[in-house]
């Protein structure tokens, strides 16, 4: 497989709604995401981030420019606030360049969200 534009997802619990929670799980998830599927930062084009509802103390999306992603298109969003979904959620939709399957990560709680992936 040649290298093309694929999607990557994932999810983090957040123990808290602060800043330094939610930017600290998000910087994690997106370590895990990167290293797991060996990109560089200029393989990213773009993500989108949600969050679930209860999570508003800060932009997921400036633990990606923490990391220097200065080039990527970031957007964040709240999640719809399905009754007796899991909260204190951020999800990640990731685009990036990439030349093998993509590897998807769940983490912490958020493992329960894709038990397909186990």
């Amino acid at each position: 497989m040649g290298r093309r534009v694929q999607g990557l997802r994932g999810a983090i619990d957040v123990p808290e709604n602060s800043a330094t929670a939610i930017l600290t799980a998000t910087e994690s998830l997106l370590r895990e995401l990167t290293t797991r599927n060996g990109l560089a930062v200029q393989d990213i084009i773009s993500a989108i981030f949600t969050v679930t509802p209860d999570l508003n103390a800060a932009f997921p999306a400036a633990a990606a420019r923490n990391l220097g992603w200065q080039q990527a298109a970031l957007m964040c969003a709240t999640e719809i606030p399905v009754p007796g979904s899991m909260v204190s959620i951020v999800r990640v939709l990731m685009h990036v360049y990439l030349a093998k399957e993509p590897v998807h990560v769940y983490m912490g709680r958020a493992v329960k969200l894709r038990p397909d992936l186990d």
